[in-house]
């Protein structure tokens, strides 16, 4: 029984996860695949097309188009985002006053509903009373639609992502950082090493786990960038990201498609593309940062 028990134990304590991820996320994953394949709508299942929703979609500009949208928020937001959070850390790390309050205060952003944020970031961006457009007018630049265009969509929205998500990375980073040997530091101050110096050649090296980990759940979490955009939008055009579809997601677009227009196995399709898309992305993400090992 003792035997069995050393066997069988570990088994047991790891069966409620698979159990869970089975029911709520392989059933759903393999279902979905099943409904691409179909012509679905709200009556059911309107017999099998095959991969002619993958076709369609391949030739849909739309499509496309939320594409390289997706993709340039995920670069706008990510790139600075992780930027300011390994600088922020940095700073988190060295003995300041009230370090305790001060790493409680960078989770703010997280605990404030992202409702709330997309609301007073739509009216910081606003048009014509937005605190963005105030700014510029000090400095004499004339006032930007930031929902009109595509780049200066993009970054109002990525700023949201920015703020919301930072501080976030930085407490990774800081616990990262608190693990590195101080000997290390010490044997570089008495070679002569600046603090510059220092934090590219030894903090940097010895955190890459953790960055590496950041960057591949800031690119998961990119690719199903929803929330903000859908918010910032506001209005009739809300959902299609604009007149144009300047600020149009992929998830965006799948929701569009599935609960608008109630086309679901056109829908599925374009949920079964982010999830290629996210798979792509993180196994160059792994290919690049093994590489630069």
């Amino acid at each position: 029984m003792s035997r069995w028990d050393i066997k069988a134990s570990p088994y047991l304590f790891i069966a409620p996860f698979f159990v869970i991820f089975a029911v709520f996320g392989l059933f759903p994953l393999l279902y979905t695949a099943w409904v691409s394949l179909h012509k679905w709508d709200l009556g059911g299942d309107g017999g099998f097309v095959g991969l002619g929703n993958y076709a369609t979609l391949f030739d849909d500009p739309d499509f496309w188009n939320s594409v390289v949208n997706t993709l340039g928020m995920l670069v706008l937001s990510t790139v600075p985002q992780l930027l300011f959070a390994l600088v922020l850390a940095a700073l988190l790390n060295q003995k300041l006053r009230g370090r305790l309050l001060l790493r409680m205060g960078v989770l703010l952003p997280i605990v404030t509903s992202v409702a709330a944020v997309g609301i007073v970031f739509s009216q910081i961006f606003d048009r014509d009373a937005g605190m963005a457009n105030g700014l510029l007018h000090l400095f004499g630049v004339a006032p930007i639609d930031w929902r009109a265009d595509k780049w200066s969509s993009w970054v109002a929205i990525s700023s949201m992502v920015d703020w919301r998500w930072t501080g976030y990375n930085s407490l990774i980073y800081l616990a990262a950082m608190q693990s590195i040997p101080r000997e290390l530091y010490e044997a570089a101050t008495v070679d002569g090493a600046s603090k510059v110096r220092q934090f590219w050649s030894i903090t940097v090296p010895m955190i890459r786990p953790a960055i590496v980990f950041t960057v591949i759940v800031s690119t998961i979490a990119g690719m199903q960038l929803f929330t903000e955009p859908l918010i910032f939008g506001q209005g009739t055009y809300a959902i299609s990201g604009g007149s144009l579809r300047q600020f149009q997601t992929v998830s965006m677009y799948m929701f569009e498609k599935a609960f608008r227009d109630y086309d679901l196995g056109y829908g599925s399709a374009v949920a079964w593309m982010i999830f290629l898309l996210i798979t792509i992305l993180a196994v160059v993400n792994f290919l690049i940062t093994r590489r630069s090992k």
